[in-house]
């Protein structure tokens, strides 16, 4: 272990809280940072080692997010707890907990930048250390399929990842994941802020990306669960301020 990780060791402690006061926490955050865009995006936690989520129902904003707005679905979107229906595009994530077992929450959001980044149909830049998170570890899907409702885009959404947290979808924007729902958080809030640097850098000039092995470094230094989970704290501490 290096010393950038020891130093970094049993920062966090999550104290009592549960699934549901985490979902509420990265609903606000994500609202709290420009991520609510209509109905469209999804926030979703799988329910123990199922491929039962916990989600939103339809018609509730990240930034209304409550208990009572919460919902457990089976992977055919039927309501098991909670009163109303899902939103549709949720489709795709019972396919990526069905093909890629370890991932445990999933976050996408159309946020502006990432959006806007999404149109040009290039795979998410990696050239500041902010970004380094997605070095080796951000698939990148070159054609959109359409509306992510049916299972033909769910097929194609979770090969794109292959492994990887994240995936750039073109003319769509970011879909990310993670072994907690802190995780899969902070992954999509840190990807609209790449994305809203590449285009201010590409508005300027060529993009020079980060030296692999510097970027590797900080992937790995920036990924850590005790980093991650500090950030998703103090995100949530601004949103609830």
């Amino acid at each position: 272990m290096s010393e950038k990780t020891l130093e970094m060791a049993a920062f966090h402690d999550a104290g009592s809280k549960g699934a549901k006061d985490f979902f509420l926490d990265a609903c606000a955050i994500l609202a709290a940072h420009g991520h609510a865009s209509g109905l469209a995006g999804q926030v979703t936690l799988r329910d123990g080692d199922s491929t039962r989520m916990l989600t939103l129902r339809l018609g509730a904003g990240l930034e209304e997010a409550s208990a009572d707005s919460l919902l457990l679905v089976d992977q055919e979107l039927q309501t098991l707890e909670g009163k109303g229906r899902p939103n549709p595009g949720t489709r795709f994530h019972s396919w990526i907990y069905q093909r890629h077992p370890k991932v445990r929450a999933i976050v996408h959001t159309h946020p502006p930048a990432a959006s806007a980044l999404s149109m040009l149909g290039i795979p998410l830049p990696v050239a500041h250390m902010d970004s380094c998170m997605f070095y080796e570890d951000c698939g990148f899907l070159a054609h959109w399929p359409g509306v992510p409702t049916g299972d033909e885009e769910g097929a194609l959404i979770s090969e794109a990842l292959g492994g990887r947290r994240s995936a750039f979808l073109a003319n769509h924007g970011f879909v990310c994941t993670g072994q907690s729902l802190q995780e899969a958080t902070y992954l999509n809030v840190f990807g609209e802020r790449a994305a809203r640097m590449a285009l201010d850098a590409l508005s300027v000039g060529a993009i020079h990306p980060v030296e692999p092995g510097a970027a590797r470094e900080a992937h790995d230094f920036l990924m850590q669960p005790s980093i991650v989970n500090a950030t998703f704290d103090y995100w949530a501490r601004q949103a609830r301020a």
